[in-house]
């Protein structure tokens, strides 16, 4: 342990564009005791909406600048991207360009998902103890090509922190003679006061058409290419709604032209990035989740909490934090399963009302002191090992 009696701490993270990880690690160094612990982030890149978003006593430490600070002129921010890789995959290869920029040890090295884990074990920092943060279900077909090397990786850690309890029991479940380090499930902490304060900001404006919200990056495994299809079959057989999606991604050209070729480009928007999207979670009719995986989605407690019907598939930790037809509205990934789940709530008022009323003291369920305090004792116990 360093000589200042604290324990320096070193988290490891890709970027800071909008999503629920980042907002995690945002909520750690907010909450976590700057008595005991002196914080570092290192960005591989130095990009996304929540870059400036770190407390001030939090030392930020970059690999390479975001497209924020490239050229804007094509030709040049090109070749600024092809340097810009190239730093990237000579800073994977030889870890010393990391530690150069650091100047300094850690007693703990953090890294907060799986893509991430091979930075922190290559730390020429052999004494510092390292901890890995798992959000995602990796016994999922997507993960079979990339399986072997994140387990390799997890195996080599002194602790893993399981952002759901179902990512945990999957794994168990179904690789029983993998040998993983010791873990716990520490679910995501939700800044309450402050998600209310934000959700009252501005008043969207919806019409009188029932509005389906959804927050999310466009990426195929969050569904909204089936959802985009599910719309306009709805739509085809009477059921008029619209649907806003929040959030950017390398999805986004492809939906805006299928979006396009189906003619529901008035019904279904894509809204892009919004530093503050709870105003239209709070004004919307319902929010939808058609993702085909999931770790533990911080938007769908931050959702609960706003007391917004949620449609979501049943898949990953969702299903511990929806209890089906009480708090919300679970259904199969499919289009069959959101077309079915949509007219539930577009046709059915005894369902929504139901729901509502059982979210009115949704927000006893979260209990942050008690997450942040597990974290705190984690953080701890590995550095006296």
């Amino acid at each position: 342990m360093s000589d200042n009696k604290k324990i320096k701490v070193l988290f490891r993270h890709r970027s800071m564009e909008m999503g629920g990880v980042e907002k995690v690690v945002l909520s750690m160094f907010n909450n976590l005791s700057r008595d005991k612990f002196d914080f570092t982030i290192c960005l591989n890149i130095n990009q996304g909406e929540l870059r400036n978003e770190f407390p001030p006593y939090v030392r930020k430490v970059f690999i390479t600048k975001g497209r924020e600070d490239l050229s804007k002129r094509p030709f040049i921010q090109k070749i600024q991207l092809v340097r810009r890789n190239l730093k990237l995959k000579q800073a994977e290869k030889d870890p010393r360009i990391a530690d150069k920029l650091l100047g300094e040890k850690y007693d703990v090295e953090i890294a907060t998902t799986y893509a991430i884990y091979k930075a922190v074990l290559n730390s020429t920092n052999k004494n510092s103890k390292k901890i890995a943060w798992l959000h995602s279900d990796l016994t999922l077909p997507g993960f079979n090509p990339y399986r072997e090397e994140i387990f390799n990786n997890m195996k080599q850690f002194d602790y893993i922190i399981y952002g759901s309890q179902q990512c945990k029991d999957a794994l168990d479940e179904k690789f029983p003679n993998e040998k993983f380090p010791p873990g716990q499930v520490v679910l995501n902490a939700i800044p309450i006061e402050d998600l209310k304060s934000k959700a009252k900001a501005f008043t969207p404006e919806f019409g009188d058409t029932p509005t389906f919200v959804s927050v999310g990056r466009l990426h195929f495994r969050k569904g909204y290419r089936t959802l985009l299809e599910t719309h306009k079959k709805l739509l085809n057989d009477g059921f008029i709604h619209n649907i806003n999606i929040i959030g950017d991604g390398e999805d986004y050209e492809l939906l805006s032209k299928r979006i396009e070729e189906l003619g529901v480009q008035n019904s279904f928007k894509l809204l892009g990035t919004q530093m503050n999207p709870y105003p239209y979670v709070k004004n919307a009719d319902f929010y939808v989740m058609p993702s085909e995986s999931e770790g533990w989605p911080l938007i769908i407690a931050e959702t609960l909490i706003l007391q917004k019907p949620i449609l979501a598939t049943n898949v990953g930790g969702i299903p511990e934090m929806i209890d089906h037809n009480i708090t919300g509205y679970l259904t199969e990934y499919s289009e069959e399963g959101l077309y079915n789940g949509i007219k539930e709530f577009l046709t059915k008022k005894n369902t929504v009302e139901n729901i509502q009323e059982n979210l009115k003291n949704i927000e006893e369920r979260f209990d942050n002191k008690k997450i942040f305090d597990a974290v705190e004792k984690i953080i701890e116990t590995v550095v006296a090992k």
